[in-house]
Formats: structure tokens, C-alpha cells, sequence
């Protein structure tokens, strides 16, 4: 089915983003010095402003009502209000700030976030602000030109699934958000039943299930790596007298079971979770380590289905389960890294979304547990904490 056109007098995607562009570092005060007609536009069509006086407002206002519709408590909605210093203890921060505030969503350095999400960020919002005239004025049929093609983002024409973390989603797109639940089935508040770590994983004590991330393949991280599965492994080994490492011990068990079911050399399917004893972790009250395979080898780099998260975190509780009563006493706690977060993979939010979301869909099934959430610095731990 054919489109209709965009009307003339309305600003277009391309429009919108260069303006965008050209405000992020002055921020919102460079609204009063310097006139945004496309943005002006867009205001005073979508009713925020009645023109070029009040039109600062009105483009302030336009544009926090994009973020609402990308999702405030979504990754692109947080960074973009964040980026563009729409939250009201920040409208003055200079922009440097802003920017470090808003890679912090993502959990990357500033400068990853300039290279990378930033201009996704700007893009996003461009878009959210011509969904917002799309419905003001209903033109729900038409399609601005200049744009990029229909995504499953705010605008888009894919269907997108709510969740607990906001209309749309981190990122607003179709299978970045859990799906929400509607089986009337009650839920249990996990921010009751949550501890959050700041913490190297390995450094924990008296948790008795360690979770690690594993690629499809089990193949654990190299010990000199700073990943969760290389630290893991490197505290698990067993040592002599001199420091050296004489039995590797979750590598060694990860093999066995990978010859034990015939799959050396073969992956295995994303979300399959494998236990192994703790080795030397046990002398810090640590039972099992559960390895999830979650990440799938793509040349450089990994990827990681947001779907594949909940599949693991399911098999990391219906392990516990069957292992619980075989110690004594019972197994009682279990701590999750951000599964599939490491080089390549999902944004921080977006994994600890999909962990929020399964593991209060488990613990509505059975609240025994203590569950923990460990993370490596204390921006990526207030995000957690926002979602």
C-alpha cells in the first residue's frame, strides 16, 4: 500500500537531524539565541508554541515529549534526555558532562559513545519528534522523506513488544524489550530480592551460584582477559605451593561434559547452561559455577539475541532447582553478571533489562532465592538501578 506524502510545510527527517546535531553542544540555551526553523516548525505545528516568541518552550517541550515517546526509561529515551540536558537538574550541564552521562546508559567510554551511539541517539529522536506530528495531526499513513527506512523504532512499521522497562523498549526497537505479562500471574517485587554488586565477580563471597557468560562453543575466556568468564576461571584454578596453576579447573570440567555429550569442537545451543564445581572459589563460600552460553562467534566480534538472556537465566533456576536439597544446607543464592554485555554484545541496560525481566518471572514461580547482580562500575549500577 502506497503512502501519502508528507505535506510540504512540515520539517523533514533530514531537517530535524541537523538541527539536532547543532544543539547538542550549546544545549538547550542556544534555543533562545539562535533560531531552529525546522524544529520551530514542528513546535508550533504539533501545538507546543504559538511561534518564533514562545518557540524555545515549545521546541523544550516537543522534544521531551519524543523522549517520552522513545521511552524515558528506555536506552535511547535516557541518553537523548541526558544528551540534550532535558532533565531538569541538568538543563545547564556543559555538554561534556552531558555526554558522559549519557554514554553512561550504555555503559562504553565517552568516546565510544561519540563514535558509535550518539548519532543513533540523534537519530532516534529526530524520528520521535516527526511520530509525534504523525499522531497531533494524524498523518499515521504517511511517510516523511529524507529518513531512513521504516524501522522497528518509534515510527517504524514493526511491531513493537512493551515491557517493564518502558514503551519501546532500550534502543525502541521490536526485540529489545521483554514482553510484558499479561497472564495475570502475580510478580514479585525484585527490588526486594535484588542486591547489586560493584564488584569484580570473583571477588564475592558466601554466594553459593556464580553465573559466567560463555560463547556457544563453552570455551571460556583467556585468564589475562578482563571478562567474567577469564576471571572466573583464573580464581577457580587450583595452584601449589609456588602460584602455579596445576589443575584449570572449569576449563577442564567444561571439556569433560563437552566429550561426555559429543559436542567438542560444536556449539551449543544459545541459552544451555552447564555446571561445574567451584575449584579454589570454594574457599570463598562458592558452591557451583553455572556457564551460560549466550554469546554466538561472528568473525571479530559476538552476537547476542536479547531473547537469549531469559532462556539462560530460566536454565540457570532450573539447575538450582534440581540441585538445590543436594547440599546442606540448601542452595539459596545465585549472582548474575551482565550476560552478554562483553565485547560486541548487547548494551548494558539491555542485558540487565532481560535479567530483571526473567528473573522476576522465575522468582514469581519460586521466591526462595537471593538474587544478585554484580557490574563493574558504579554508573553501569545506577543504570541497573533506573531500569
Amino acid at each position: 500500500m502506497s503512502q501519502e506524502t508528507w505535506p510540504s510545510d512540515l520539517p523533514t527527517y533530514d531537517q530535524l537531524l541537523n538541527e539536532l546535531k547543532d544543539i547538542r553542544r550549546p544545549g538547550l540555551a542556544d534555543l533562545r539565541r539562535t533560531d531552529r526553523p525546522a524544529l520551530r516548525t514542528a513546535a508550533v505545528a504539533g501545538g507546543f508554541c504559538d511561534g518564533p516568541d514562545d518557540a524555545p518552550a515549545g521546541i523544550e517541550a516537543l522534544l521531551k515529549e519524543a523522549v517520552r515517546r522513545l521511552g524515558e526509561n528506555g536506552v535511547h529515551g535516557r541518553a537523548a534526555a541526558h544528551t540534550f540536558g532535558l532533565l531538569p537538574d541538568r538543563r545547564g550541564d556543559p555538554a561534556a558532562d552531558r555526554r558522559k552521562l549519557a554514554a553512561a546508559v550504555y555503559g562504553v567510554s565517552t568516546e565510544g559513545f561519540r563514535k558509535r551511539q550518539e548519532r543513533e541517539v540523534m537519530e532516534q529522536l529526530a524520528e520521535a519528534v516527526l511520530t509525534v506530528l504523525r499522531e497531533r495531526l494524524g498523518l499515521s499513513g504517511t511517510q516523511s522523506p529524507g529518513g531512513p527506512p521504516p524501522s522497528d523504532g518509534p515510527g517504524g512499521q514493526g511491531e513493537v513488544t512493551h515491557g517493564p522497562g518502558g514503551q519501546g523498549g532500550p534502543g525502541g526497537r521490536a526485540g529489545q524489550e521483554p514482553p510484558l505479562r499479561v497472564d495475570g500471574v502475580p510478580v514479585v517485587d525484585a527490588r526486594s530480592t535484588f542486591t547489586v554488586h560493584v564488584s569484580p565477580i570473583e571477588l564475592l563471597r558466601d554466594i553459593e551460584v556464580l553465573v559466567s557468560s560463555e560463547n556457544v562453543y563453552l570455551e571460556m575466556s583467556k585468564t589475562f582477559r578482563p571478562t567474567v568468564s577469564g576471571a572466573l576461571r583464573l580464581a577457580a584454578a587450583v595452584r601449589d605451593p609456588a602460584g602455579e596453576i596445576v589443575d584449570d579447573v572449569l576449563a577442564r570440567e567444561l571439556a569433560a561434559w563437552l566429550r561426555a555429550h559429543g559436542r567438542p569442537g560444536l556449539p551449543v545451543r544459545p541459552g544451555t547452561v552447564v555446571p561445574t564445581s567451584p575449584g579454589a572459589l570454594a574457599a570463598r563460600g562458592v558452591r557451583r559455577i553455572y556457564h551460560a552460553a549466550v554469546a554466538t562467534p561472528e568473525e571479530d566480534t559476538y552476537h547476542v539475541r536479547p531473547e537469549t538472556i531469559a532462556r539462560a537465566v530460566s536454565a540457570c533456576f532450573a539447575l538450582a532447582r534440581a540441585e538445590r536439597d543436594r547440599y546442606q544446607p540448601a542452595l539459596s543464592s545465585i549472582c548474575f553478571p551482565l550476560l552478554g554485555a562483553g565485547r560486541g554484545g548487547l548494551p548494558p541496560a539491555v542485558s540487565a533489562t532481560w535479567l530483571r525481566w526473567a528473573i522476576r518471572d522465575e522468582l514469581a514461580r519460586d521466591a526462595r532465592w537471593r538474587v544478585h547482580l554484580v557490574v563493574r562500575s558504579r554508573e553501569i549500577a545506577e543504570a541497573v538501578g533506573a531500569l
